[in-house]
């Protein structure tokens, strides 16, 4: 494979998300996405087993979650450790890269919770001008 043809990873480059090929962009997908940044949230206070998780992100589907949760696993942002008990015990917690992004995503949390009455006054500004309602 000529340094052309190689990944730009491969060459030494660096990443970007804006490329179209760029495998940053799955992991953003995945920590920006509802569930991801949710579930990633939900960590960040401590481990916790997949109903604990599934109560606590409130809304989330069974089948969201394990897919949520496989692919932060897969990104490494998130340890699955099983337990060989009757019955079995899985518990989830982050990875030390996962608190770093988990970290980053709840200051932006917070800043969405504490701008929202900003936020709605902007929608109904926005709903009154258009006759929507």
């Amino acid at each position: 494979m000529t340094t052309t043809q190689r990944r730009p990873e491969e060459q030494g480059l660096p990443f970007n998300v804006f490329a179209k090929a760029c495998p940053s962009r799955g992991t953003l997908e995945h920590v920006t996405g509802r569930w991801g940044a949710l579930t990633l949230g939900a960590l960040y206070e401590g481990s916790l087993r997949f109903n604990e998780l599934r109560r606590r992100v409130d809304g989330v589907s069974e089948k969201m979650l394990s897919q949520t949760l496989h692919a932060l696993e897969r990104d490494g942002l998130v340890h699955r450790e099983a337990q060989l008990t009757n019955p079995p015990r899985v518990d989830y917690e982050l990875t030390p890269l996962g608190r770093g992004v988990a970290q980053r995503l709840l200051s932006l949390i917070r800043f969405v919770e504490d701008s929202m009455d900003a936020v709605l006054e902007a929608r109904e500004r926005y709903d009154d001008t258009r006759g929507a309602r």
